[in-house]
C-alpha cells in the first residue's frame, strides 16, 4: 500500500494533478473534472510518455468505473487506444485487449451505432470475418431500425470484400427486405461471381414492380436490355425465368431495338444446343421486323450462324477422317447433311431480295413502286404462282387514296401479265375490276380505260375498243345539270367523261374505224361538253380538212377562238389566219379583214407583231397598198417598243418599194419618234443618208443634230464618224465648229450620268461652290479649244493634200471633190506650236 501510495504520488507530483485529485475525492461523478483531469495528463513531458500512457489508462479506468455511461469517455478511451496499437502486428495481445475492451464499452453503449461500427471497422483490420460479421448482427439487433442504414451500409461493404460469396449473399437477401430498391448493388455481386441465374431473377422482380426506381440512373429500357443480354448470354446457367416471354415482352416495348433482341432471343437458343427453334426465331424475325436496320441485323446474324453450322460440320469431318460418328440432330437418317446446311445458307441468300422489300412493304404497304419491285423480283425466279400471288396481294392491300405512287399501274401491269401469257378474259376480267376502284383521281381510271381499249386493239378486237372508250364517257344529264362544286365531289367514274385522254382516243379510233360523220359526233360532243384543248380543235380542223370540208373546219376553228384566251388560242389564231388566206385568198378579203380585226382586239399588243405583218402582207398581195402601209404604221405604234425597230425597217422598205424614197420621210419622222432611244441613233444614220442622198444636206444636219443627243461618243462612234465625214464634205468652219460644240455638249452630259465623282466631289465641298463653278468653267474652255485648234488645224492643211480648194460652193451647197482624200484620225487633238505656226 505504502509502495503504491508512493508510485501515485510519483504519478501526480506534478503540476496541477494533485488538486484535480483532490476534487475528484470530494466528487468523484463529475464529468467535467474527469475530463479537465485527462487533459492536464495528457500533456505530459515527451520522455515520459509511456508512464503517461499508463496513469492516462489508470484514469480512464476510474473515470469509466465511476461514469459507466458516460459517451465521451468511452470514444476517447476506445480512441487513444486504437490510435496507440495501429502500427503494432494484427497478431499482437493488445489487439485482442481492445477488442474486450470494446465488448466492456457495448454493455453500456449498446444503443450508439458509432460504437459499433467502430468496432466492426477495427475488427475487419484484424480480418475476423464471423466475428465482424455476428458483431454487425449484434449492431442491427441492438440499435433501433431507424439507425439501421448505417449499419447495413457497411456491412454490405464488409460482405463484397470479405471474398465469401455465400456469406455475402445471405447478408444482401436479410439487406433487399429492409431496401428493396437497392437490388442493383447485390445484381452487380452477383454478376461479379458469375450468379447468373439469381441476377436475372431479381433484375426481372425489379422490373416487375411499378414503383422500382434505379438508384444508377438507369431508365426501364436499359433495364430491360440487360436482363435480355443476362438471359441470352448464360442461357445454360438461367433456370429461374422463361427466357422467350421476357424477351418477347421486350419486343412488344422497344421498337427500337427489334433487331437486337430477336438476334439475343436466337443466340439464347443456339446457346441451348436448340438450332431448328433458333432457326425459326431467325425466320420469324426477319418476317416481323419493319426497318431495313433491323432486317440488316437479323439477316446477317442468321447468314452467320448458317455459316458457323458448316463450318463445325467440316471441322466434325475432319477430325472423325472419314469414320462413321454419330450423327447430331441435323444428320438426315443417318446420312451427310453437309449439302443440307450449304443449301439452307444459299436458300436464304437467294431470298434477300424478297426479304428486303417485304421489309418495306411493312414500313408502307401502300408503296406500289416497292410492289413492282416485288413482283420483278419473282418474275426474274420465274415463278407465276407467286407473280399472281404478288399481284392479287398489291391490289387488294393497296388503298388507291393512300397509295405513293400510282396505284393504277399494279391493275395494268397484273392485266398484262395475263395478256402475255395468252388469258386474255383472266386480263379482261381483272381491268374490269380495275374500272371500278375508287381512284384518288380521274386520271388514274382514264388511264385504266385507255389500257384497256389497247388491249384489246392489240388483239384486233377493234368494235370491242370502240364500245369500251364509249361507255367510258358516257354521263347522264342529271350529272351535267350539276354545278362544278357537286361534279367534283361524285366518284370518280361518274367524272371520266371530263378527262380528255379518253376522248382523245375515242376521236382517233372512231376517225380509224368509222366514218367522218361519227367522228364529228364525238368531237361535237367533246366541245359540247367542254372538255377540248386547243390541240384538239386543231386536230379536228385537220381532220375536217382532209375531207375538204373547209368551211367546216372554219366555223369549228371559230368556236375554238371564242371558247380560249390568249395564250391558249394563240395557236388556233394563227392556223385560222394562215387557213383561212390561203384558202380564199383574195376572194373573201372583206372577211379576212374581220378576222384580222377580231384577232387584233383579242391579241396582246406585245405578241401582235407576226399578226400584223400577215395582215400587212395580205393587203399587198390582195388587197391596197394604201391599207398596208396603214397596217404598217398601227403596228410600229401598237406593238412592243422594243421590237419596232425592225418593224420601221420594214415599214421603211416597204414604202420605198411602193411609193419611192421621198415617201418614206414621214415613216422615218414617225420612227425616231417611236422606237426605243437605243435604236434613235440608227433610224436617225440612215434618215441623214436618205436626205444626204437627196441632196437635202440642211435636213441631213438637221437630223444629225437629234440624233446626236442620244448617242454618247465615247462607246457608239459611228453616228458622230458619219456627221464628221457628212460635215468635211458637205459644211463649213461654221457647221464643223457646231459639230464639235454639240459633240463636247452630249459627251460632258453622257459623263455626268455615269462617271463617279465622289473623291473631287469632296475637294469640291472643302472649296465651296464658286471654285467648283470656276473649276468647271476652265477646264470646259481649256477642252473646246484644244479641240478646236486641232480640228480647225487638220482642216487648214486639207487644201495641201489636193489639187483644188477643199470646200467649193456648188450651187448654195458646199461639196467636197471626189478625189478628196478622208481625214486620218478625225478625233486627235494636235496642239503643237509648229502646226499654229504655218
Amino acid at each position: 500500500m505504502a509502495a503504491a501510495e508512493g508510485g501515485e504520488e510519483a504519478i501526480v507530483a506534478e503540476g496541477e494533478a494533485v488538486v484535480y485529485e483532490e476534487e475528484l475525492l470530494q466528487n468523484p461523478y463529475s464529468l467535467k473534472l474527469w475530463l479537465r483531469y485527462l487533459q492536464v495528463t495528457g500533456s505530459g513531458k515527451k520522455g515520459k510518455s509511456e508512464v503517461s500512457f499508463s496513469q492516462r489508462k489508470l484514469i480512464f479506468e476510474r473515470a469509466l468505473k465511476a461514469l459507466p455511461g458516460s459517451y465521451k469517455l468511452w470514444n476517447m478511451y476506445l480512441r487513444e487506444r486504437r490510435d496507440r496499437i495501429k502500427t503494432k502486428c494484427i497478431s499482437d495481445p493488445a489487439y485482442e485487449a481492445l477488442n474486450n475492451t470494446y465488448e466492456r464499452a457495448l454493455v453500456f453503449m449498446h444503443k450508439m451505432p458509432r460504437i459499433w461500427l467502430e468496432y466492426c471497422k477495427f475488427l475487419r483490420i484484424q480480418r475476423l470475418v464471423n466475428r465482424t460479421r455476428r458483431t454487425f448482427d449484434r449492431a442491427l439487433r441492438s440499435l433501433p431500425i431507424t439507425q439501421h442504414d448505417k449499419i447495413w451500409k457497411e456491412y454490405t461493404k464488409f460482405a463484397k470484400e470479405a471474398q465469401v460469396p455465400e456469406m455475402a449473399c445471405r447478408v444482401f437477401r436479410r439487406y433487399l427486405k429492409l431496401e428493396p430498391d437497392s437490388v442493383e448493388e447485390y445484381i452487380e455481386f452477383l454478376k461479379k461471381h458469375d450468379m447468373w441465374n439469381e441476377s436475372a431473377v431479381l433484375l426481372a422482380q425489379a422490373l416487375n414492380r411499378d414503383t422500382f426506381m434505379s438508384k444508377t440512373g438507369k431508365s426501364k429500357h436499359q433495364l430491360w436490355l440487360e436482363l435480355c443480354d443476362i438471359c441470352t448470354k448464360h442461357a445454360p446457367e438461367i433456370t429461374g425465368l422463361k427466357v422467350e416471354p421476357i424477351v418477347r415482352g421486350a419486343l412488344k416495348r422497344f421498337t427500337d431495338d427489334v433487331g437486337k433482341l430477336w438476334t439475343s432471343l436466337s443466340d439464347y437458343y443456339i446457346r441451348l444446343g436448340h438450332f431448328e427453334k433458333a432457326r425459326d426465331i431467325f425466320e420469324e424475325g426477319i418476317s416481323t421486323v419493319v426497318t431495313v436496320r433491323d432486317f440488316s441485323m437479323v439477316f446477317d446474324a442468321y447468314a452467320k450462324f448458317e455459316e458457323t453450322m458448316i463450318s463445325a460440320k467440316m471441322e466434325e469431318d475432319g477430325d472423325e477422317e472419314g469414320a462413321g460418328g454419330e450423327a447430331d440432330d441435323l444428320d438426315v437418317e443417318g446420312g451427310d447433311d453437309m449439302d443440307l446446311r450449304l443449301a439452307r445458307l444459299q436458300f436464304l441468300l437467294d431470298r434477300r431480295a424478297e426479304l428486303l422489300c417485304s421489309v418495306r412493304l411493312r414500313q408502307n404497304p401502300h408503296n406500289v413502286h416497292e410492289w413492282h419491285k416485288r413482283v420483278k423480283i419473282f418474275e426474274e425466279q420465274d415463278a407465276p404462282d407467286k407473280v399472281i400471288k404478288a399481284f392479287a396481294e398489291a391490289v387488294q392491300t393497296v388503298d388507291p387514296v393512300k397509295a405513293d405512287g400510282k396505284p393504277h399501274s399494279l391493275w395494268v401491269a397484273f392485266a398484262r401479265y395475263y395478256e402475255d401469257n395468252d388469258d386474255c378474259d383472266s386480263a379482261r376480267d381483272i381491268l374490269e375490276r380495275a374500272t371500278q376502284v375508287p381512284y384518288r383521281t380521274v386520271e388514274d381510271l382514264a388511264q385504266v380505260w385507255c389500257e384497256y381499249a389497247e388491249m384489246e386493239l392489240r388483239h384486233d378486237e377493234f368494235e370491242k375498243a370502240l364500245a369500251l372508250l364509249t361507255r367510258a364517257v358516257q354521263v347522264s344529264d342529271r350529272i351535267l345539270r350539276m354545278k362544278a362544286t357537286e361534279v367534283s365531289n361524285l366518284p370518280v367514274q361518274q367524272r371520266v367523261w371530263k378527262n380528255t385522254k379518253v376522248w382523245s382516243m375515242l376521236a382517233d379510233l372512231e376517225e380509224s374505224l368509222g366514218t367522218l360523220e361519227t367522228t364529228s359526233e364525238v368531237y361535237e360532243r367533246m366541245i359540247e361538253l367542254k372538255v377540248v384543248t386547243p390541240q384538239i380543235m386543231l386536230n379536228y380542223v385537220h381532220m375536217l380538212e382532209e375531207g375538204k370540208h373547209f368551211e367546216k373546219s372554219f366555223n369549228v376553228m371559230e368556236k375554238g377562238v371564242n371558247s380560249f384566251e390568249w395564250p391558249f388560242s394563240k395557236d388556233l389564231w394563227l392556223t385560222y389566219l394562215n387557213k383561212f388566206v390561203e384558202r380564199y385568198q383574195g376572194s373573201k378579203i372583206e372577211r379576212a379583214r374581220d378576222l384580222f380585226e377580231q384577232a387584233l382586239e383579242k391579241i396582246p399588243m406585245a405578241e401582235a407583231k407576226p399578226v400584223y405583218l400577215k395582215y400587212a402582207k395580205l393587203e399587198e398581195e390582195h388587197g391596197l397598198i394604201k391599207n398596208a402601209m396603214a397596217v404598217y404604221d398601227r403596228a410600229a405604234k401598237s406593238i412592243d417598243i422594243n421590237e419596232r425597230y425592225d418593224l420601221y425597217i420594214e415599214y421603211i422598205n416597204k414604202a420605198t418599194e411602193f411609193f419611192g424614197v421621198t415617201k418614206t420621210r414621214p415613216v422615218y419622222e414617225a420612227a425616231v419618234q417611236n422606237v426605243a432611244q437605243g435604236r434613235i441613233k440608227d433610224i436617225a444614220v440612215r434618215y441623214a443618208d436618205l436626205e444626204r442622198t437627196l441632196g437635202e444636206v440642211d435636213r441631213a444636219r438637221a437630223i444629225y443634230v437629234y440624233g446626236s443627243q442620244y448617242c454618247d461618243p465615247g462607246k457608239e462612234e459611228e453616228l458622230w464618224e458619219r456627221w464628221h465625214a457628212f460635215e468635211v464634205r458637205h459644211g463649213n468652219e461654221d457647221t464643223f465648229r457646231e459639230m464639235l460644240r454639240i459633240k463636247r455638249s452630249v459627251s460632258l452630259q453622257f459623263d455626268q450620268r455615269h462617271v463617279s465623282t465622289s473623291d473631287t466631289a469632296q475637294g469640291l465641298i472643302e472649296q465651296g461652290p464658286s471654285a467648283k463653278k470656276q473649276k468647271v468653267s476652265n477646264d470646259m474652255e481649256a477642252l473646246e479649244r484644244e479641240m478646236m485648234e486641232g480640228e480647225m488645224g487638220m482642216m487648214q492643211g486639207a487644201p495641201s493634200q489636193s489639187k483644188g480648194g477643199d470646200i467649193v460652193q456648188m450651187g448654195g451647197e458646199q461639196m467636197v471633190p471626189p478625189s478628196a482624200p478622208a481625214a486620218k484620225n478625225t478625233d486627235e487633238i494636235d496642239i503643237d506650236d509648229d502646226d499654229d505656226g504655218d
